[in-house]
């Protein structure tokens, strides 16, 4: 009762200071039912944040006449769909890119539109196109202007104009939001080195002693380039936080006016025409002191304010959490009034870990656990990205299991570095700790899966093995929950490449083994059926069409289905009288089914969507090496 009261009294007198004079009478209508709507779950998510700051309402009145200035200001063209729950269709099929690794800059992007549109694409990732440090700037996650566009890759207008484009053709665009860091050459680190106070306070400066109390909690994430959490700025004798790199200065949002300061470059990404933004490290926003520092309460107060500011300025925006940390916690940041989408790392690593080790115990246990959230929320579903692959899985499940998880770890770093014998993946090692000798694996689909080796060993049996692991993955990526993300490249089966070494800006970086600049050759290749490539192409863009013309990929209702066998991974999904059962053989061998399917899918004759065939699930006694159905009712 008390915090009603207080935020209704402080909604009224905020209200009497606001100028609302620059809007229409409909815009100022709209403004006020979303803010009346909405603004006892601001204060609610901001008091316990800032309610001991003496100039609370200083900030709020800041804030709230940041999101009224954006009622006037000029949009790009909106996408025509404005269904509430548009992630829930079976029309939704995401890729991720680099602007310069799949065109040449903006402009050129627009004439790749076509290609999104035959590929089936209508939800676009532009990975961070905006002003970084030249050299290393973590693939351009260290921001130095959230509000100009990288030279090179065009101006704001040209990414405007893109928007455009792209919703006049049913592609939704995502941006990244970085919001728990800057690069040390945004104009608010610069003002803080040169010894402006103000600024100072945007980020975490430290004497030694405390930078070393909170190093004591903290875990390294980048051990190969930092030891520890921060770095000495010798011209201020001070410890500036840096959870990543030395040239990214995490923000201090204990200081009410950086989130006040970040609303507004959040707003401006919006106005450039985004639909989606993808919250970069959300899990690190927060630090106290004797902590991990990680998914700690106050982050989730911050992500819901965020996200309220959202809907009182612009609700057709929505957030996916980038939460690479423990699923437990993973889930925690899906929420109708937190994060609508939400990256599903678990279920990528896991797909890997099952293929290395041909057994889906791990894969079945974990997703059990997990994989349910709340109605009107969805996941994103990607095989590969751009980044590494982290093995996520809770040790409490694997110990059940008898399975260790650090030796497993081991195990799985060795077999998709091509480290273990008998290995079919060419993966490359990200972040080897020098201490527990742990790391994280880079490669591109085509790479790991095995096609690369195959290719060198000119072995047919390998190459067949290495593509039907590549239909698969994609095709419980595409036959899972939620919104199937393809990334870059991934799309026409390409390999690895090492050119990364020759440059020193990126040597020490492996993530660029599959941060491939696509030329033509690419894309001649991939349509070349008799190709590895063209095989993975047109399996992929096959496997797309089948989604999209079959509402029950639509189906929210799923349940994993136990088929009593190690190599088999199974699902049901069901929407009315109407189920799809997914079945997947993670072996290389011919795998017996212990029962019939009949009782599962209720008939016993069914529809492979996959080969378009008709299957009687009585005489169906086993699996194919490296198979997977789609089987729906006839």
């Amino acid at each position: 009762m008390a915090m009603d009261f207080e935020a209704k009294k402080t909604k009224q007198r905020l209200l009497s200071e606001l100028d609302f004079s620059s809007l229409t009478s409909q815009q100022k209508s709209i403004f006020m039912q979303r803010f009346n709507v909405s603004f006892r779950s601001l204060f609610e998510q901001l008091f316990p944040l800032y309610g001991h700051c003496y100039d609370l309402h200083y900030h709020l009145k800041i804030l709230l006449q940041s999101l009224i200035d954006f009622q006037k200001k000029k949009r790009t063209v909106q996408i025509k769909d404005k269904s509430d729950f548009w992630f829930e269709s079976n029309q939704n099929v995401g890729i991720a890119v680099y602007v310069d690794l799949l065109a040449d800059d903006l402009a050129s992007l627009i004439d790749k539109i076509p290609y999104f549109e035959s590929l089936g694409i209508n939800y676009l990732h532009l990975m961070p196109l905006y002003l970084a440090p030249e050299g290393n700037s973590d693939g351009g996650y260290a921001i130095s202007d959230y509000r100009t566009v990288l030279p090179n890759l065009g101006t704001n207008k040209d990414l405007k104009d893109l928007a455009s484009a792209l919703h006049k053709k049913g592609i939704r665009m995502v941006l990244d939001f970085v919001f728990n860091h800057t690069s040390d050459e945004h104009r608010w680190a610069e003002a803080a080195k040169s010894g402006d106070k103000e600024y100072q306070a945007y980020y975490h400066l430290l004497n030694e002693e405390d930078a070393v109390e909170y190093n004591q909690t903290v875990r390294e994430i980048f051990p190969q380039v930092r030891r520890g959490s921060f770095t000495h700025l010798p011209e201020l004798n001070r410890h500036v936080w840096t959870t990543f790199n030395s040239f990214q200065w995490d923000l201090n949002y204990s200081n009410p006016a950086v989130f006040v300061a970040v609303v507004d470059e959040m707003l401006h990404l919006i106005l450039n025409g985004c639909d989606v933004l993808r919250l970069d490290a959300l899990a690190f926003v927060w630090k106290e002191k004797g902590t991990v520092c990680e998914n700690l309460p106050q982050a989730h107060n911050l992500i819901k304010a965020f996200k309220t500011c959202l809907d009182i300025a612009a609700p057709h925006v929505v957030f996916k959490s980038e939460a690479i940390v423990h699923h437990d916690e993973v889930n925690k940041y899906i929420a109708a009034d937190e994060c609508t989408l939400s990256y599903n790392p678990l279920m990528m690593a896991l797909l890997w870990e099952s293929l290395a080790t041909r057994q889906t115990h791990l894969l079945y246990q974990s997703l059990e656990r997990s994989f349910q959230i709340p109605e009107h929320t969805n996941w994103v579903n990607y095989i590969r990205c751009h980044d590494d692959i982290g093995w996520l899985w809770d040790d409490a499940i694997s110990d059940r299991l008898g399975i260790n998880g650090i030796g497993h770890r081991r195990f799985l770093n060795q077999f998709y570095t091509g480290q273990y014998e008998g290995s079919f993946a060419a993966g490359v090692p990200f972040q080897e700790n020098p201490i527990n000798g742990d790391c994280r694996v880079c490669g591109t689909l085509a790479s790991l899966a095995g096609v690369e080796i195959a290719i060198k060993a000119g072995d047919t049996v390998l190459l067949d093995h290495a593509i039907k692991r590549i239909r698969v993955l994609n095709g419980i990526n595409f036959a899972m929950p939620g919104i199937p993300l393809l990334y870059q490249g991934d799309d026409l089966g390409v390999l690895n490449d090492d050119g990364y070494l020759t440059d020193p800006t990126k040597a020490e970086d492996s993530r660029w083994v599959h941060r491939k600049k696509l030329i033509q050759k690419d894309f001649v290749l991939a349509q070349d059926k008799a190709t590895p490539q063209g095989k993975i192409a047109q399996m992929i863009r096959e496997m797309i069409q089948i989604r999209k013309t079959n509402s029950i990929f639509a189906a929210q209702a799923f349940e994993l289905v136990s088929l009593d066998c190690e190599h088999l991974f199974a699902f049901k999904r069901t929407s009315g009288n109407k189920i799809l059962l997914v079945i997947a053989n993670m072996s290389e061998h011919p795998v017996p089914l212990g029962q019939s399917l009949s009782n599962v899918i209720g008939q016993h004759s069914v529809f492979n969507l996959l080969d378009k065939n008709e299957v009687d699930l009585a005489s169906l006694d086993s699996i194919k090496p490296l198979d997977i159905l789609w089987l729906t009712k006839s």
